[in-house]
């Protein structure tokens, strides 16, 4: 699940490059900006846009869900499920991540062949995933066995997880895939480097397994190389790469078992990005950890943060969700707000001004509900 942050903004901004608009209140369209190398933002383009685009022929209201993936140029890529249940794809195809049976990129989306009957997708860094009748299908790079299917050959056309079944919720890391099951334990597959498959170990693992001693979990949210997973009486555990604080143990130590996140209870959603991670409490207010040298925790500085921290003046938010070192984030008023790193643009405000404070990109009554960006990527989505 992901979200994003929405801001009330005063007026929609002038026309910048291409004649792209900074979208008006109710506009109808999945809106992408930022980098475009790849197409991934889907507007028929590789141009890159500081201020929100349409994706090509994509609704809002036929999105169920979209996940951004990749991260460099070549490989960041879009993966939308519609609302009929079925999949497109768009952008970087380094290594069949488009699931079309070719290694070409798209810079528009179009169906994945064979995919329908889909209740939820996620994307990795070259790796696609769909949720089926409880069953996971997955297709792109396998060298580290992240396509679960108990070797690791690509595929350029989804393949089935191996020995997996009742499951509820997905998520992908950089390399790394992990299962929520209906049951409440969690499973995980791909690569283990970091300790980021949570079994104690770091081989990497063609097939998924149960990461030990973990029950009773509801939510669980991917990094590039670490993960979380909120429990049912609204404690977090976290396992993985740890350099800059993203397991909020208070600790810069990699851990490849779940460990408690500190200072940390009453969490309704979670929300792990590319380095660093978030948190919404039940009442509303926002807390950060991680990586935090561009201002992407939104704290107004650019220390990293080894345990969670406030971030001030964010309220109302449905969902959020952020790439390299970047956040975005939408409210309940329609408006999405982004901080942290903005080289390319993928800040949103017409400007490649770096903020540690959140700023606007759609104002309020955009019909935004949800954003995305790709794993470790500098593009945004809001739909």
């Amino acid at each position: 699940m992901r979200y994003v942050l929405v801001r009330a903004a005063a007026a929609a901004l002038a026309l910048l490059a291409a004649g792209q608009a900074h979208a008006e209140p109710r506009d109808p369209w999945v809106r992408a900006w930022g980098a475009n190398a790849g197409g991934q933002l889907g507007d028929g383009t590789t141009a890159d846009r500081q201020v929100p685009a349409a994706v090509q022929g994509l609704a809002r209201d036929a999105v169920r869900e979209l996940s951004g993936g990749g991260g460099t140029n070549a490989t960041a890529f879009g993966v939308a499920l519609l609302t009929d249940g079925t999949v497109r794809t768009w952008g970087g195809n380094t290594a069949g991540q488009l699931g079309d049976g070719t290694t070409v990129s798209r810079p528009f989306p179009a169906a994945v062949a064979g995919l329908d009957g889909v209740t939820e997708v996620a994307a990795g860094f070259e790796s696609g995933y769909a949720l089926r009748d409880g069953r996971v299908l997955a297709w792109g790079s396998n060298q580290s066995g992240q396509l679960g299917d108990g070797t690791t050959a690509s595929a350029g056309r989804p393949v089935r997880v191996q020995s997996l079944s009742g499951v509820k919720e997905i998520a992908a890391g950089c390399h790394h895939a992990v299962a929520l099951r209906e049951d409440g334990t969690v499973w995980t597959w791909g690569k283990g480097d970091h300790g980021q498959l949570g079994n104690g170990g770091t081989d990497n693992r063609s097939t998924p397994r149960r990461v030990p001693g973990l029950a009773g979990v509801v939510e669980v949210s991917t990094g590039c190389h670490h993960t979380l997973a909120r429990l049912a009486d609204g404690t977090v555990r976290a396992w993985g790469y740890n350099t800059d604080g993203q397991l909020g143990d208070d600790t810069t130590t990699a851990s490849s078992s779940p460990v408690t996140v500190h200072h940390l209870e009453g969490v309704a959603g979670l929300f792990a990005c590319g380095y660093h991670s978030f948190a919404v409490l039940d009442d509303g207010s926002v807390r950060a950890w991680g990586w935090n040298g561009k201002g992407q925790l939104g704290d107004g500085g650019t220390v990293s943060r080894t345990t969670p921290v406030p971030v001030p003046g964010l309220d109302g938010i449905t969902g959020l969700a952020g790439g390299y070192a970047h956040t975005v984030a939408v409210r309940a008023d329609g408006s999405v707000l982004a901080w942290g790193e903005n080289t390319i643009g993928q800040l949103g405000d017409a400007t490649t001004t770096d903020s540690t404070v959140p700023v606007t990109a759609l104002p309020e009554g955009s019909g935004a509900t949800r954003v995305s960006t790709p794993v470790v990527g500098r593009s945004s989505y809001a739909y």
